[in-house]
């Protein structure tokens, strides 16, 4: 082969690597862009919508259904024993249920989703979590509320309507006002 030669062939090769990399930049833009459009990345999207009902097993082997806990506010969490920002907010979730247990009017429910019921039993026992504890097992109540990560935190009023929802791990603070907009109801 010829100097010219691997000298094109040089040139050739390294025009084709500049096209694939503008491709793979091109690409990544466009997914960055549409990630906005993502109908999943809107945790907001049961606002002010009737809460899916859920029917669910908890860990001490009663059944939580959430037509019964209408006429009060709920706090429901969907959580892992696995998921890095569930134990990291699970600090928070207890300093705002020791706040709020002897509220008349308030519940907070702990939806496990993807996880192991050993692996739940054993986070419990190494963790403070005196709110009801339920497992999704065939990921309804998790498909239903249209969950897609953990953890996601929904607010629904007396009512049974989803007046706020937060994904990612919440703080007290973030509860707080998800509770406030959930006892305020439409006046929020």
């Amino acid at each position: 082969m010829t100097s010219i030669q691997t000298g094109r062939s040089s040139r050739r090769a390294w025009t084709i690597a500049g096209v694939a990399a503008l491709f793979v930049l091109a690409i990544l833009a466009l997914m960055v862009v549409s990630l906005g459009n993502d109908p999943r990345a809107d945790n907001q999207r049961l606002e002010n919508k009737a809460a899916p009902r859920f029917l669910l097993n908890t860990v001490d082997g009663q059944v939580v259904d959430s037509a019964e806990l209408l006429g009060g506010v709920v706090i429901v969490n969907f959580w892992n024993s696995w998921c890095v920002p569930c134990r990291q907010e699970h600090p928070d979730l207890v300093k705002f249920y020791d706040l709020h247990a002897s509220d008349p009017d308030f519940t907070m429910v702990g939806i496990v989703r993807d996880d192991s019921e050993s692996a739940v039993r054993e986070f419990l026992v190494a963790n403070q979590t005196p709110w009801i504890i339920a497992f999704d097992p065939d990921a309804r109540a998790s498909l239903d509320f249209g969950t897609f990560g953990q953890p996601e935190t929904y607010a629904i009023d007396a009512d049974g309507i989803v007046r706020a929802s937060f994904f990612g791990p919440a703080s007290v603070a973030d509860l707080e006002q998800m509770l406030t907009k959930a006892r305020l109801g439409e006046q929020s």
